[in-house]
């Protein structure tokens, strides 16, 4: 049991520390939401890589073959759907800014929402689920089915940990960031990293 839990833990920070453009979409997004929207987003990734260790454990060999034959398809998918994050983002910051609303009275993303959106965009991303089969196939999941649940508790465990604490850091960066200029900057910022991202997904 130990030996999955740790597995588990390695998996789930293996996938999460490394910012990419979802980790990216999310500090951008609880910049400028209050903490609970962050929340519920953050959870939404890691149930999306809770759920991708646990088809992993499930499906062992058999996904390999199946995810073939789609995993172009999925690469263009993710791309598109990251750049028109991209878009969406930069196009809603200058409204704001031309606007001249201040950040309070922009209405807030419920948290449940921010939770299937990024349960979403996470699950297109074709490399969790090869991520977490790779780990199983190498034998750094357990086989039985306590021990694979242990390992996919542990791999959401630890990939909720990460996101949530970006997500905190996100709420922080945004009430640091107070100026229509600085909030314009930033949410212009994310969105170019986005779109460089995605492109990197296609290449």
């Amino acid at each position: 049991m130990t030996g999955a839990a740790v597995s588990g833990l390695l998996a789930g920070y293996g996938i999460a520390i490394p910012v990419g453009a979802v980790g990216a979409h999310l500090v951008a997004v609880a910049a400028r939401s209050p903490w609970r929207t962050g929340a519920g987003a953050a959870l939404g990734i890691a149930a999306a890589d809770g759920a991708y260790a646990l088809l992993a454990v499930a499906g062992g060999t058999a996904l390999v073959p199946l995810l073939a034959p789609v995993a172009t398809l999925l690469r263009w998918a993710s791309a598109l759907v990251l750049l028109a994050l991209a878009a969406a983002s930069a196009r809603a910051a200058v409204r704001a800014h031309r606007a001249g609303a201040p950040p309070d009275d922009r209405p807030a993303t419920p948290p449940h929402r921010a939770f299937w959106t990024f349960l979403g965009i996470t699950v297109l991303n074709p490399m969790t689920v090869l991520y977490f089969t790779a780990l199983v196939l190498g034998g750094h999941a357990a086989t039985g089915p306590a021990e694979g649940a242990v390992f996919v508790a542990a791999a959401f465990a630890a990939s909720a940990s990460w996101q949530l604490l970006l997500s905190t850091t996100g709420t922080l960066l945004g009430h640091a960031l107070t100026t229509p200029r600085a909030r314009l900057l930033t949410a212009l910022a994310s969105s170019a990293l986005i779109a460089s991202l995605a492109v990197g997904v296609l290449l």
